[in-house]
């Protein structure tokens, strides 16, 4: 579990004789404790404010991706940093907890990347962020995209300074991911299904996918895509290119 967000003391689901039960961990209600993740979270937002005022300040457009592992967030950004290159300069920075495997797969791409590891941290905060601006330049910059930590939970919970949301559901993961997370699809200004193509192979209901997630959140754009066979693929460019020209 994460070491400072609070997600292993948060509120759990157990079944008992066949219905569901919710209930509160008891350290959660302590006031210490509630106080000590308050604290957490409004120094969070107060440099997440900062963070984007440098974006603001530097007329780059942030946007923050969001997933479980595995669904295709880095190939995901392969394919557009590829297909814009032309027209968009396009910096990364990327969330995992070792390695930086991912950002030697951005940088071939043709971007310019920097690898946040956070080594027992199941999510980025304002303040990776912060540091990881000083060892990489975005002044010349288009779009900065985050690829934060595989996770649905925590990284909902945390501000980094962002102007949108993306939120990856991979087909193989199942069309009922929204309803078990919802807190994470409440937050996407654009949810995208991704790895379309293969949908069938694993029974993915695109209808009730997109009926979960409108119930959760009315004003999310919802594309389906495929990043590696390019099915609706153009999609997601053209919001990126109008979503860029309106910042």
């Amino acid at each position: 579990m994460c070491k400072d967000c609070g997600c292993s003391i948060n509120s759990h689901t157990h079944d008992y004789d066949n219905k569901h039960h919710m209930y509160d961990n008891p350290s959660f209600k302590e006031k210490k404790t509630l106080e000590v993740l308050s604290t957490i979270l409004s120094k969070n937002e107060h440099q997440a404010a900062h963070n984007r005022k440098h974006f603001n300040e530097a007329k780059v457009l942030c946007i923050n991706l969001m997933s479980s592992p595995g669904s295709g967030k880095t190939t995901l950004l392969e394919a557009t940093i590829k297909a814009l290159k032309n027209e968009l300069n396009i910096a990364v920075i990327e969330g995992d907890l070792e390695t930086n495997n991912d950002e030697k797969r951005i940088r071939q791409a043709g971007a310019k990347a920097y690898q946040i590891t956070t080594g027992q941290s199941c999510h980025l905060d304002a303040f990776m962020i912060h540091k990881a601006l000083h060892h990489l330049d975005i002044k010349d910059c288009d779009l900065l995209f985050i690829e934060n930590v595989g996770n649905l939970v925590c990284p909902a919970s945390y501000d980094l300074g962002e102007h949108l949301n993306v939120v990856l559901l991979s087909s193989t993961e199942g069309s009922d991911k929204p309803q078990k997370y919802p807190v994470m699809f409440r937050k996407a200004d654009v949810v995208l299904i991704t790895k379309s193509d293969v949908a069938q192979h694993f029974d993915f209901n695109f209808e009730e996918a997109t009926s979960l997630v409108k119930e959760l959140n009315p004003r999310a754009d919802i594309l389906f895509v495929d990043s590696k066979n390019g099915t609706n693929i153009q999609l997601w460019y053209k919001f990126l290119r109008l979503k860029k020209e309106l910042f």
